[in-house]
């Protein structure tokens, strides 16, 4: 692995971890927001973004199984879910662009197709249950994401991004499935719980072509 590959995922991996450790947010943060309308208030737009905070994707691992726990409330799910497709989305356009493997750029195509349904069908539940996605206490996405796609952006073409870009995405896809399911715990709304059921077999289908694609690059960079 090239130091810039290295430098690159370790970067991604400040990124990736944003939006999972937003899943651990302080015990104190309160979640009145959605009190008064608990069946109401909790569903809607995938906002969620995909970031790690100290280069490790274990540090990234979410906690919470109640909207009490952890202080995350059905709208900190809402938006945690939305960056987070958008933020995916967004990686695969420029995967379409930049990578040099037909499979890499196919697998961006994917991303950016069914990333932009899961948050359109989020955004369209959030409108029909008047729910504004709130991020959760001391969320850093939007700053982190653009840092992840500036460096993104900042790698040279070639088979080392392809392999960083893949790399990246299974750890992605792995982090995103827990969180799901901690967000599933954590859901108040029906409407929600399903959406978040719905979502999880096309994460998990992102998750298994990635691992393919990876074999075919040389495997997981260690």
């Amino acid at each position: 692995m090239t130091t810039r590959h290295a430098r690159m995922l370790g970067t991604l991996a400040i990124t990736a971890g944003a939006v999972f450790t937003a899943c651990k947010s302080k015990e104190n943060y309160a979640s009145s927001d959605t009190t008064s309308t608990t069946t109401t208030t909790s569903t809607g737009a995938m906002q969620g973004s995909t970031q790690h905070d100290s280069g490790t994707m274990a540090n990234a691992t979410p906690t919470g199984t109640t909207s009490s726990a952890g202080g995350l409330t059905d709208p900190n799910i809402v938006y945690i879910l939305d960056q987070a497709n958008a933020a995916d989305s967004a990686r695969g356009k420029l995967a379409e662009t930049k990578a040099t493997s037909p499979e890499v750029k196919q697998f961006g195509r994917l991303m950016v197709g069914e990333h932009h349904s899961l948050r359109e069908q989020g955004q369209m539940l959030a409108k029909k249950l008047k729910v504004t996605p709130q991020a959760p206490a001391g969320d850093q996405s939007e700053q982190q994401t653009k840092t992840e796609m500036d460096s993104l952006n900042a790698m040279a073409k070639g088979k080392g991004w392809d392999k960083a870009y893949i790399d990246y995405e299974v750890t992605y896809h792995q982090q995103v499935l827990e969180t799901a399911t901690k967000a599933l715990g954590a859901a108040q709304n029906a409407e929600l719980k399903s959406l978040i059921q719905k979502a999880a077999p096309v994460i998990q289908h992102h998750l298994d072509r990635a691992k393919q694609i990876q074999k075919t690059l040389g495997g997981a960079t260690t």
